[in-house]
């Protein structure tokens, strides 16, 4: 039976489009390197090695201000797992979550 072979691009667009749909988070945007630029990919503070049929996601986000981040973090994080599994029949043997900053509601 031949292969599929999933990129690591398509893992990351699934995680980013799963933490977009976490309500008190979002990716950071770490800043601009030459080669994303180049290429047109943008990092959103987030990586993921794979190994075999397994992935580990390496995470970067804000928490909303007054957001309890630990449940934000861990329903990311069961958000991830969930998706790329029923996507993609790998295994998610982690998600690392750094929580890089607060977002501070901007006031009028």
């Amino acid at each position: 039976m031949a292969e599929v072979d999933i990129s690591k691009d398509v893992l990351l667009g699934i995680a980013s489009m799963t933490l977009d749909q976490i309500t008190g988070l979002e990716p950071i945007n770490p800043p601009v390197k030459v080669g994303e630029v180049l290429s047109g990919k943008r990092s959103k503070g987030l990586k993921v090695e794979v190994s075999g049929k397994e992935a580990v996601f390496d995470l970067t986000v804000n928490v909303d201000f007054g957001a309890n981040i630990v449940k934000v973090c861990q329903a990311a994080q069961k958000a991830v797992v969930e998706n790329v599994e029923l996507m993609t029949g790998m295994k998610v043997r982690a998600v690392n979550i750094t929580v890089h900053g607060i977002c501070v509601p901007k006031t009028a």
